[in-house]
Formats: C-alpha cells, structure tokens, sequence
C-alpha cells in the first residue's frame, strides 16, 4: 500500500518551475529519504505533500486522501528545519499543550518522551536543550497524535555525527511500530539509513530507488559518489 502517491506533480513560484513533472511512490511503513543538494526543491515537495502548497499541477494523495484534506490533519505529522516546540516552556508543559490541541490523551506524553528517549530532560526548560535534543524534543511534539505518516525536513542538519546516528535510530524505531517516515536530508551517508531514496536535483527526480539499486545502477560503492554519478551522466 502506497501511503504517499505523487502523479505528475508541478509547482511553479515567480515564474520558475520549481518541481518539475513528479511522479513517484512512498510504501506504507518505510523509512523514505529524500535527498539532494540545498535548493533542489525537497522543501516545496514536503510541502506540497502536507498540503500547504499551492501547486501548478498533477496530484499528491497521502494516505488514500488528497494532501492537506481535513481527514489528515490527526494522520500526518510535518517537523520543520525550525524548532517545534516553544523554548521557554519545559519539554513536559510543550507536551502537555501540544496534547491539548490534538486532544490526544495525557498518556501520549509519556509515550512521546520514550519514543524518543527524553524522559529525564522532560521538566528541564527547552531553552537549554542541545540541537539534537531540540530535535527530538519536535520529534516527540509530532508524535502525540501517533501519526500514519511523519514528515521531517532535514532534522539532521547542523548535528555531529554521533548525534545523526543517534536521531536515525530512534527514526527506525519509530517505523517498526508501522509509522511511515520521509525525511529530507542533503547528507549522503544518510541514505544507507533509508529503506528507499529520492534523489532530486533542480526540481527533477533522478531515483527513485533502494541504496542497493543506486549502487548497481551506477557502480559506486559510496553514495554521495553514486549521486555525483546521475547528475553527471550524459
């Protein structure tokens, strides 16, 4: 089951093709990267998925709905590069909030602050968290609802690498129980992580693929060498 489908999508702004003709499949319970250079267009096709995204043509179902539909607004949960979360509230009372708004159950906190293992910070001020306890602090505000589909763009960026490593596994957990991630990345190494790649470059896909199938496609063992090897071909 396809829990993103994206038909010939295009997204024009000031006069430019942003995205141009899209068409791919996102499986249900999968960890999807999608991955390219800054301004390759990854952010406009998050957005265009999570409905807030005027678009010039083709369609995005999410879900079995069309993208930004009212049926998905508890189903589908979108992180941005920002923070989620408010800095001068503990983790707990963002939490407790957050809840509120979705009207999702007080135990959801609980289960939000161990998915992504930040019980002991939970009443220490977010103002004080570190940028890879910021995100998992947004991470765990997007899960009380317990999302279908968890959207995530580039939740990785300005993190070391232990603390990357750290953010993948606890995205692998949260796809084992059934949740499906698509996370936008301009860091190759990610994508061994990944279960599927989507490769864009200047609004154009150039994979859509497993990062065993990058690898036989192009021959290169490391793929940050395999997605210079697709822009380059003739």
């Amino acid at each position: 089951m396809a829990a993103i489908r994206v038909d010939h999508l295009r997204v024009v702004r000031g006069g430019a093709e942003v995205l141009a003709d899209l068409s791919f499949e996102v499986a249900a319970g999968t960890v999807t990267g999608l991955l390219g250079p800054s301004g390759s267009g990854k952010t406009t096709l998050m957005r265009a998925i999570v409905g807030v995204q005027i678009v010039a043509g083709g369609t995005v179902s999410v879900l079995g709905e069309p993208a930004g539909s009212a049926a998905l607004r508890r189903r589908v949960a979108y992180t941005t590069q920002a923070p989620s979360v408010y800095l001068d509230l503990t983790l707990r009372e963002n939490l407790r909030y957050f809840a509120r708004l979705l009207r999702a159950p007080s135990a959801s906190i609980e289960r939000s602050l161990a998915a992504v293992d930040l019980e002991p910070l939970a009443d220490r001020v977010v103002r004080t968290f570190s940028g890879g306890q910021l995100s998992r602090a947004s991470l765990a505000a997007a899960l009380l609802g317990e999302p279908e589909l968890l959207v995530l763009d580039e939740p990785t960026v300005g993190l070391d690498p232990v603390l990357r490593r750290d953010l993948w596994t606890t995205f692998r957990r949260i796809a084992e129980t059934g949740t499906t991630l698509l996370v936008s990345s301009h860091v190759m190494d990610e994508a061994d992580r990944c279960d599927t790649l989507l490769l864009l470059r200047e609004g154009r896909l150039l994979a859509d693929c497993t990062p065993a199938e990058l690898r036989a496609a192009t021959g290169e063992e490391r793929l940050d060498a395999a997605f210079l090897a697709l822009v380059e071909a003739p």
